[in-house]
């Protein structure tokens, strides 16, 4: 493939990729070191030390992953485009999303920073009134997963991430239900996600319309990159349709396999992870006629060999 011929897309992984040491392989960054002060503010957590050696089950508290998460996904995410790498999109998976709209100057790195950990307490309030859990079910297309928990209350699919691999979403007695279900319609696994609750299904409408609320009184500029957003798998750069879609995240389903499929359509041939990690690489991996590649795992020198 001619050096003309390829097109690059950054991708930021959300809640789930968190992980002890998760910013301690970011590229440098003179400005990390004062956001993450500025986190520390924001939500009066030690996040440095839980960023360095935080348990799993610290981890998974949702007003400390989505900020570090947010941090890591940034600092990635401008360290690629300081080496050279030119995206024509971006996208990020649920919290990624904002890490996304960072990147591409929708609003400035400590503005999103507000906006994560506003969203992380408003998550975690609902979490707080709701029992709900979310399961990743393998095996199974979405189509299949959908029929088989039709009539099943209180249980949804949240995100289509792949052909093989879907999350269902809702409270934990029908999760746990829903797991049952699908392991008799043919499903190979339903596998417990390391997640605080029912995240984007109805159960945190609560926290949707608190977030909503920010968002809508938030200062957005355009896209200086166009991004794919979960709550539509097309391309937007207007701030107004960003902001828009924005607000509708928390409670609908991540379309990451129609956003996959919407790269190849619209041209794109080399998918990198911006973050903590290589769950997205791997899922842009079961998509034809995409490279995927983690800058995590593989570091940038390898990706610049590869795209450059």
């Amino acid at each position: 493939m001619s050096e003309m011929n390829r097109k690059v897309a950054l991708v930021f992984p959300g809640q789930g990729s968190q992980q002890a040491g998760m910013l301690d392989g970011c590229p440098e960054n003179d400005d990390l070191d004062r956001l993450l002060d500025a986190a520390e503010a924001l939500t009066g957590m030690p996040l440095r030390k839980l960023a360095r050696e935080g348990s799993a089950e610290e981890l998974a508290d949702t007003r400390i992953a989505q900020p570090l998460l947010y941090l890591a996904d940034w600092a990635w995410g401008t360290g690629l485009l300081a080496s050279g790498i030119d995206p024509v999109a971006v996208a990020g998976h649920s919290l990624g999303e904002l890490a996304a709209l960072a990147v591409a100057d929708v609003y400035s790195v400590e503005a999103g920073l507000e906006l994560v950990v506003e969203r992380s307490r408003l998550m975690a309030a609902a979490v707080a009134t709701t029992s709900g859990s979310m399961s990743a079910v393998i095996g199974m297309d979405g189509a299949a997963i959908a029929a088989a928990i039709e009539g099943l209350d209180g249980v949804w699919v949240a995100n289509d991430n792949s052909a093989g691999q879907v999350v269902i979403s809702g409270t934990t007695e029908a999760v746990a239900e829903a797991a049952n279900a699908l392991a008799e319609a043919g499903a190979r696994r339903v596998v417990p996600l390391a997640v605080a609750g029912a995240f984007h299904s109805p159960l945190m409408a609560a926290a949707a319309e608190g977030f909503s609320a920010i968002v809508a009184q938030a200062e957005f500029g355009d896209a200086l990159i166009p991004v794919y957003q979960n709550t539509a798998a097309s391309a937007a750069t207007d701030a107004e349709v960003i902001r828009e879609r924005l607000m509708a995240q928390i409670t609908s389903p991540v379309r990451w396999t129609e956003t996959m499929q919407a790269f190849v359509a619209d041209g794109i041939t080399h998918v990198i992870e911006a973050g903590p990690g290589a769950v997205l690489t791997g899922l842009a991996k079961r998509i034809d006629g995409v490279t995927a590649l983690s800058a995590d795992a593989v570091g940038i020198e390898q990706i610049l060999e590869e795209v450059l």
